[in-house]
């Protein structure tokens, strides 16, 4: 736990520069440190690190993401997931755009040795105000699973696997500025196919203490329609997280 907690303070510091230089080049985003319970697969406390970051360039826009979370009971590792995520938009009228997506995830206490998904389809801009802005998007695309091997007592062994199947990507992300100080904001994933469908559903409220740093409370809700023999469908994760905007 000791390296681990190095290694993202480490990781937090040296990103803090690379961005703070890619954010004068264009590039805005955000930074967090996140501390959390989860429930549902694993029941344990967790620390967690993630990235944002976005660009604009004409009728194009960039953007990534990266996160990782950790935890340990009794000394003994208990959560270990890592995300990534990239996405490429072209605006094709003032509201409307094509987009091509790509994410990646290892979590190997959901059952899956890994998780990769990659996509294209069309996005409409619902509201883009001051206050409130909504954003939907939707196409199809190819999902590959690997599960990971799982040895039952009493049982036999259930063998690793994998999986490329058809699916189809539906998201919403959807933000509202209660005052200048706090925003709600809520973001929804769905990813469908034949053999299952995950869903992610992530609530915050972000409060302001400067124009760069941030208190953020959240609540997220992950669901597996059809998961690896032996693991739960649902798990929920709530988190208190520290914002650094650029």
């Amino acid at each position: 736990m000791k390296k681990y907690l190095v290694s993202i303070a480490l990781l937090s510091s040296v990103s803090a520069t690379a961005f703070a230089e890619e954010a004068n080049q264009g590039w805005s985003g955000e930074g967090q440190l996140s501390a959390g319970q989860t429930s549902g697969n694993t029941d344990t406390r967790d620390i967690g690190f993630g990235l944002k970051l976005a660009k604009e360039s004409g009728k194009w826009t960039y953007a990534g993401e990266a996160s990782a979370d950790y935890g340990e009971i009794d000394g003994v590792e208990s959560k270990n997931r890592i995300f990534a995520a990239a996405n490429v938009d072209r605006l094709i009228t003032d509201r409307m755009f094509g987009f091509g997506k790509i994410s990646h995830e290892r979590d190997e206490f959901t059952g899956f040795d890994s998780r990769t998904f990659a996509g294209v389809g069309l996005g409409y801009h619902v509201f883009d105000g001051d206050r409130t802005k909504w954003t939907v998007r939707g196409g199809p695309g190819v999902k590959y699973d690997e599960v990971k091997a799982i040895v039952v007592e009493g049982q036999p062994t259930i063998p690793a696997d994998s999986e490329t199947s058809f699916s189809v990507f539906a998201g919403s992300d959807f933000s509202h500025a209660i005052n200048e100080m706090v925003t709600f904001s809520n973001l929804t994933s769905v990813v469908y196919a034949e053999e299952s469908t995950q869903l992610v559903n992530t609530a915050a409220v972000t409060s302001k203490f400067s124009d760069k740093l941030s208190g953020r409370v959240s609540y997220e809700v992950r669901h597996d329609t059809n998961p690896p023999a032996g693991f739960e469908e649902t798990d929920s994760a709530t988190r208190l997280s520290l914002v650094y905007g650029f």
